[in-house]
């Protein structure tokens, strides 16, 4: 059985960091990409970051030069470290584990950036 569980969100200020944490098991993990994505209130799921399994990743221009992506293929874990962090990124922001043929989702983890 697949699952993907997410952790590490909360509330922040404006300016704040927060980690998130990602644990996948169920699957081979070195061989998926992990991604982070988030979905805002009246908005559509957006990709954050994402981190493939030969070490190539992307992130979203909002994010640039504050948030970053690594992978721990020995924990099968996937974490976010998110700095600077703004109200704009409140969201809930879900991991995901894919291949072709293959997508798995985690149940999400609030983050809410407020004073």
């Amino acid at each position: 059985q697949v699952q993907v569980v997410e952790s590490g969100g909360g509330l922040v200020q404006p300016g704040g960091s927060l980690r998130l944490s990602c644990a996948a098991s169920g699957i081979l993990f070195g061989l998926y990409d992990m991604g982070w994505y988030r979905q805002a209130p009246g908005k559509e799921r957006e990709l954050v970051a994402r981190l493939g399994r030969g070490g190539s990743s992307d992130y979203a221009d909002s994010v640039k030069g504050r948030f970053t992506i690594s992978r721990d293929n020995a924990k099968r874990t996937v974490s976010l470290q998110m700095n600077s962090l703004k109200p704009e990124d409140t969201a809930v922001y879900y991991c995901n584990a894919a291949l072709p043929g293959a997508s798995y989702w985690g149940q999400g983890t609030q983050v809410t950036v407020s004073a």
